[in-house]
């Protein structure tokens, strides 16, 4: 009793979330549709009663001969039954406009919603393959899912109201046929509700399998991947791989197909008897004159829809129940909450740096990992100066920037801006003090303008700032040499897409993270695309473009660092050595090290950079 009662629950409980669900688009649009189908579910129940007056007075009218009087009957009654039928078909043709609408404008709000909780979640759901699973199975059926749950809605809404239509007409030929018309399809209702509770268990089952296919899929077809696939002639062990995965979903999805129909068939034919065994008693009951035969053709009609009635909305249940997995997977992805909030009582971000960063304690691990990116860091980043980061890789300087934009929270520890830790803040203001480059640079398939315009929250982006931060950025050289100039459109994934070169697509970055204003400014490898030559002239650029700003570099370049006002190298999540260039050389230290065993082109980029 327990068990049953608690799957009546979880019924009750996902019926309530496809309402909630199917009416959040909040523009009537459901209730507009709901009408028009308890509209639409009483033709067929009005039907039945217009055929079983029409063959009465065709008996009537055959009995007495052609008597005027049962002629009009007859055509009257004749007219009611044309009449209801174009009255079904424009509801159904109503049914049909409304529920589309509703489907679309319930996709696009499902796809805002998934697309809302995306962005607020934290960065380090992007660490976990469970949240792939969940987003994978919330966004890749979105298109197609809340389709498929409206017309379910409508048709298990639209059964229930020509049931309970008919089960008044079939009543009065006996109590009981209603039950015998539920006993004829409880066989049904068995192999639906059970395929679908497996088919749900399957596909919850198979969702790696599905990333992971759709993951060869997009080796084999993105421009990212094409040059090493070509060179190394990869294509046949993924083409292999994606192969053999999708025949062993295909293999599952037939298994369980073929389970159904065989169960199908079986509930199919006790069905058969439960409804010829009914059929034959009301003949019967018709040739001993009990009833006329207009109530026979009435019953037959009224019970043979009420099957195919029943059917249809025992399908329907079926189908809600299938696409219960996106109910609740879509469920448990909106559910979740991100870690990084506002506190209840936010302290303003000062509107100038005074004494800049620090970093105190700081311990931080990714999840997952299994060693700190940093451990015990200390560090201070003094306001209106350029500090640089360098040292090897995984050293955990990126980590750094990612901290100071609250992307993470440290384990232990704290991160300051001017003497306040930065949990004080709201997160979003404490974003709009800074502007980063990541490592590495996002490509935006947007005009030149667009790209640049991306890094400034301000709508009203002046077209001279856009063109002073591509200048100072060293992008404004080739802008302008593209076939539109900043209106050119990037990238070759849309038509007329002009691709850059590393170098540029790094300096256009560079552009937007400068028309950001913002007091910090954080650059990741800002020259590690970019050649000797151009690396010397960026700098010059950059000091003055940055000036009163705290600019923290990550950088490999010593043609890079050298300039900063302060230089850090850290090793293991820890600063090993700090000091201005010359005063690192002079330690003979770490530093010292790396710019001895430099190549002669850095060392000549150095020697150009300083003179």
């Amino acid at each position: 009793m327990t068990t049953l009662r608690a799957r009546l629950h979880t019924h009750l409980a996902l019926m309530r979330d496809v309402l909630w669900l199917l009416r959040s688009p909040s523009d009537g649009s459901l209730g507009r549709l709901a009408a028009l189908v308890i509209a639409s579910g009483l033709c067929p129940v009005a039907l039945v009663y217009v055929t079983r007056g029409v063959v009465d007075r065709l008996i009537v009218a055959t009995n007495t001969g052609g008597e005027w009087s049962s002629i009009v009957s007859l055509a009257l009654w004749a007219s009611a039954g044309g009449a209801v039928m174009l009255v079904s078909q424009g509801l159904a043709a109503a049914v049909e406009w409304q529920r589309t609408l509703h489907e679309e404008r319930l996709k696009e709000h499902i796809s805002e919603r998934i697309h809302e909780q995306s962005v607020r979640l934290d960065l380090s759901f992007y660490e976990s393959p469970e949240f792939f699973d969940r987003l994978y199975r919330a966004r890749e059926e979105a298109n197609y899912r809340p389709a498929e749950l409206c017309r379910a809605f409508v048709e298990v809404f639209q059964g229930i109201i020509v049931l309970a239509g008919l089960a008044t007409l079939l009543v009065a030929f006996g109590p009981w046929l209603p039950f015998v018309l539920f006993l004829g399809a409880l066989p049904v209702l068995y192999v639906v509700t059970t395929h679908a509770l497996e088919y749900q268990r399957w596909r919850k089952s198979i969702t790696q399998d599905e990333r992971r296919a759709w993951y060869y899929d997009f080796v084999l077809t993105s421009a990212d991947h094409a040059p090493e696939v070509r060179l190394f002639a990869t294509g046949r062990r993924f083409r292999t791989s994606h192969r053999l995965l999708r025949a062993k979903l295909r293999e599952g999805h037939l298994g369980l197909l073929w389970r159904r129909a065989v169960a199908e068939a079986g509930a199919a034919a006790g069905s058969v008897v439960v409804t010829g065994a009914t059929l034959a008693w009301m003949t019967w009951r018709a040739i001993q004159g009990l009833i006329s035969l207009g109530q026979l053709a009435a019953f037959y009609q009224a019970f043979a829809s009420g099957l195919s009635t029943m059917r249809s909305l025992l399908s329907g249940l079926a189908r809600i129940r299938a696409n219960s997995l996106f109910i609740e997977s879509l469920f448990e992805f909106l559910a979740l909450e991100p870690h990084i909030v506002s506190p209840k009582d936010p302290v303003a971000p000062p509107a100038r740096l005074q004494h800049g960063i620090r970093f105190r304690n700081v311990t931080f691990c990714y999840p997952g990992a299994a060693r700190p990116a940093l451990d015990n860091f200390n560090l201070h980043l003094a306001a209106g100066q350029t500090t640089a980061i360098v040292g090897p890789n995984g050293a955990g300087k990126s980590t750094l920037l990612k901290l100071i934009c609250r992307l993470y929270d440290p384990l232990e520890g704290s991160i300051e801006v001017d003497g306040v830790d930065i949990r004080r803040f709201d997160p979003r203001e404490l974003r709009k003090l800074v502007s980063a480059l990541f490592q590495p640079p996002v490509h935006y398939f947007e005009s030149a303008d667009q790209n640049i315009r991306l890094g400034s929250s301000s709508a009203h982006l002046s077209a001279s700032h856009v063109r002073r931060a591509s200048a100072a950025a060293g992008a404004s050289s080739f802008i302008e040499t593209l076939p539109q100039t900043y209106d050119t459109p990037l990238g070759k994934l849309f038509e007329n897409g002009v691709e850059l070169s590393a170098g540029e697509w790094q300096r256009l970055a560079l552009a937007r993270t400068l028309a950001r204003s913002s007091q910090i400014l954080l650059l990741d490898e800002p020259t590690s695309s970019l050649d000797p030559w151009a690396e010397t002239e960026w700098y010059p650029k950059i000091r003055a473009e940055a000036a009163g700003q705290t600019v923290l570099i990550i950088t490999h370049r010593l043609a890079t660092a050298m300039h900063a006002d302060q230089i850090h190298v850290m090793e293991d999540g820890r600063i090993v050595e700090s000091g201005t260039h010359d005063e690192l050389i002079a330690m003979n230290a770490r530093y010292a090290a790396c710019a001895a065993g430099a190549t002669e082109t850095m060392f000549a980029s150095v020697e150009m950079a300083r003179s």
